[in-house]
């Protein structure tokens, strides 16, 4: 299983976040696979930084040859994931 760090824009983080996303396409560039972790980190593209927050989530499914998938993306369903520190464990 890999580990995506993956910049998101604020308002699909957000959503993903609150569950009203609970997937992502993405460019099929990573070869993204269900188990893989993906780390989403909120971009501000106005601000051209990173904002800090950031989330786990777990590939839970992975489409990408039906028509109405773009060639060269992926669509994954997505899982909320707990994270703990390893200090905490």
């Amino acid at each position: 299983m890999t580990i995506h760090h993956l910049k998101t824009w604020p308002e699909f983080y957000g959503d993903t976040v609150r569950g009203d996303k609970p997937f992502d396409i993405r460019k099929d560039d990573r070869d993204f696979k269900v188990g893989d972790t993906l780390i989403l980190e909120e971009f501000d593209p106005t601000k051209g930084k990173y904002t800090g927050h950031s989330q786990a989530f777990i590939v839970t499914y992975c489409l990408r040859k039906e028509p109405w998938v773009p060639k060269g993306y992926v669509a994954m369903g997505i899982k909320w994931v707990v994270m703990v520190r390893a200090d905490e464990a």
